[in-house]
């Protein structure tokens, strides 16, 4: 049932490749406070007036951190593990302007990072940060710019926001070697708590914006597909959607996901906004990531949804092959602990496994233990 929109995108990749992922990385507010060039601190939160107010109840939490930490300090074991795999794109969500700006939209939570800590990035070689949230104009269109601006001077490509509807449409490329590219497209829904006065325009800047989960944004994501992947690429579609806590998947998500795999050749589905995992999915050989919960922020000492073990968190590796499916998903559980990621202790690394294996027998996968990391079997 494909139309001549989608038929004839999808081609294959010359050898196995390997994406890191993740969820939200948050670097902004408390996290930015640790670092060596902090923001100025002042919020306009409801009940907190200061970023350093977050410091301190991670402190009461966990215990002190000292300041300022090195711009690598927040990746704690994450590095070492992205230094014995061999990724072909890192590619995370990032949920923080970068930015000086004091033009604060009033939303009630702005999350912002003084530029001269980019460095907090590069330390990670993260090659793409998607920037279609509900966090990225916190601090104003100025805010947006200057984002843009510190990124691209970082060498980081981006995804999902633009000065127009042309270049917040337009997907990160990142070159893979051997040949092909991985091209990552990113766009956000209004039930993320994204505004729809945020979208990009012809002549305005702002976000890709989706206006529902329906076939026509399908359509058009299509066209966008269609008009960049060539033979040898692959297609992330990384989206920002639904709410912050639970488990259930909206039927329209689930739709639009399939549809994305089947009508716009995506093979890779990189869902986020949840703060904490949800279950993946394989659909026609594809995966799809329904949620990848937070990676970094600054919540420890925070009260509320302890049920969700939020401070639990993953890496993805999703391993393509050569026609584009998927070959084999990879998971790393780590958590947050002093704003830095840690192994966890066995029991909490469990307690994270038999979570995602009870969300993923819905679609008729497991999640089991491999050694220090976990593993998606399916069918």
């Amino acid at each position: 049932m494909e139309s001549s929109v989608y038929a004839g995108i999808r081609g294959s990749m010359a050898m196995t490749s390997t994406l890191f992922l993740c969820g939200d990385v948050m670097t902004g507010r408390g996290v930015d406070q640790i670092l060596p060039h902090p923001s100025a601190p002042h919020l306009y939160e409801e009940a907190v007036k200061s970023a350093l107010e977050y410091v301190a109840l991670a402190e009461r939490a966990t215990g002190a951190i000292r300041r300022p930490v090195d711009h690598a300090y927040v990746w704690g074991v994450a590095l070492g593990e992205l230094e014995r795999r061999a990724t072909a794109a890192r590619v995370i969500n990032l949920e923080t302007s970068v930015t000086t700006s004091e033009d604060a939209f009033r939303k009630g939570i702005n999350y912002r990072m003084h530029p001269d800590n980019i460095p907090v990035l590069s330390a990670a070689a993260i090659d793409c940060a998607v920037l279609a949230n509900n966090h990225v104009l916190d601090w104003g269109t100025g805010g947006l710019g200057e984002t843009l601006d510190t990124l691209a001077r970082a060498g980081i490509r981006t995804a999902g926001a633009g000065r127009t509807i042309v270049e917040a449409e337009a997907p990160a490329i990142i070159p893979v070697a051997g040949g092909g590219r991985v091209l990552v497209f990113a766009f956000g829904g209004e039930d993320s708590g994204i505004p729809h006065s945020w979208a990009a325009g012809p002549a305005n800047s702002g976000i890709f914006h989706l206006a529902d989960y329906s076939r026509t944004e399908v359509e058009r994501i299509a066209h966008l597909v269609q008009s960049t992947k060539r033979g040898r690429d692959v297609a992330v579609a990384s989206v920002h959607w639904g709410g912050n806590w639970g488990y259930d998947i909206p039927a329209a998500h689930r739709q639009f996901a399939h549809d994305l795999v089947e009508y716009a050749s995506i093979d890779v589905v990189h869902g986020h906004s949840s703060h904490h995992p949800k279950a993946i999915e394989i659909y026609l050989g594809r995966p799809i990531l329904y949620g990848c919960g937070d990676f970094l922020n600054d919540y420890e000492g925070i009260p509320g949804y302890e049920k969700y073990r939020s401070e639990l968190v993953v890496m993805y590796f999703v391993t393509v092959d050569a026609d584009g499916g998927l070959n084999r998903l990879e998971m790393v559980p780590l958590q947050i602990r002093n704003f830095q990621l840690r192994n966890p202790a066995r029991a909490d690394a469990d307690w994270l496994r038999r979570t995602l294996d009870r969300e993923c027998r819905r679609f008729g996968h497991r999640v089991v233990s491999r050694e220090s990391h976990m593993r998606l079997e399916w069918k």
